[in-house]
């Protein structure tokens, strides 16, 4: 099943949707970009660089990473602010807009609305998340990006919400937002997304929880994409809280030949991460 794009688009040929959003591909840099760390706890970040960068020294595609500790306020990055079809990883970036929006409105989700908001996150459902989509409209999905200072990211056009385009910047601004109280979501709704994304189907827990120990809480949402342009988009977001660390990791790659090596590098990437900052 492909996901992260919108029911409207599947029957559309792979050509003709490539030709309509081709210009939003990113282009590629002329120097191989490195990974950047820095952190408050000493060697850490000398660490996280060094075993960063060997985890994805023979990984093909094109790979973005974030990083964020609070706890040892240490940051990672790879190409943060190179762009990427969203898929299905929009998805929480729809889920609080649903709730932003209503807060707004100082209302409750509706039966209907909740029912449609577990089945998007928790398992993936396109159907769910183009039905939301919809009934937010861009004008609601823009002015969520706006107060969240995700400046970066831009709303598919024409229903084609899994062609959103994302960047680990982006992404991590939301992480941040979903784990720390803030004037943009209320605590109330932050609890709610962690849960939906902690109650994600086994089959989709891939990713950025892989190594994580544990005694870590784990809530994830992932996406995958193939199309003729840039081969497999494969994504993993995850926020972490345990062991004395809450973390924020976000991967994005494309250019990968098949839906599992893009999950392998990811996972590749997250094994160190869990590792070297269970052990400072």
């Amino acid at each position: 099943m492909t996901h992260g794009i919108s029911r409207r688009a599947r029957w559309v040929a792979g050509g003709a949707l490539v030709a309509c959003v081709a210009a939003a591909a990113p282009a590629s840099a002329a120097t191989a970009p490195t990974v950047s760390c820095t952190s408050s706890k000493a060697g850490l970040a000398d660490k996280l660089k060094r075993d960063i960068t060997s985890a994805l020294a023979n990984r093909k595609g094109t790979i973005a990473v974030g990083l964020y500790d609070r706890s040892t306020k240490t940051t990672c990055t790879l190409r943060a602010s190179s762009a990427y079809d969203s898929a299905s990883v929009v998805k929480v970036t729809v889920l609080a807009t649903l709730l932003w929006d209503a807060k707004l409105h100082n209302r409750y989700l509706t039966d209907r609305e909740t029912t449609l908001a577990k089945a998007m996150i928790t398992k993936s459902d396109n159907s769910a998340t183009s039905t939301l989509w919809k009934q937010l409209g861009l004008t609601k999905i823009k002015g969520f990006l706006s107060a969240a200072g995700m400046t970066q990211t831009k709303p598919g056009a024409d229903g084609y919400w899994g062609l959103t385009q994302i960047t680990v910047t982006d992404e991590q601004k939301l992480l941040k937002l979903i784990t720390a109280s803030n004037t943009v979501l209320s605590d109330n709704s932050r609890t709610y997304i962690r849960k939906l994304m902690s109650q994600v189907i086994s089959s989709q827990r891939w990713g950025t929880p892989y190594g994580a120990p544990s005694d870590v809480t784990v809530h994830v949402k992932n996406g995958w994409l193939q199309r003729s342009t840039h081969g497999w988009r494969v994504h993993s977001v995850g926020t972490f809280k345990g062991g004395g660390h809450d973390y924020m990791i976000t991967v994005l790659t494309h250019d990968n030949s098949t839906m599992n090596y893009g999950i392998t590098t990811i996972q590749g990437v997250a094994k160190v991460i869990h590792r070297d900052l269970a052990a400072s």
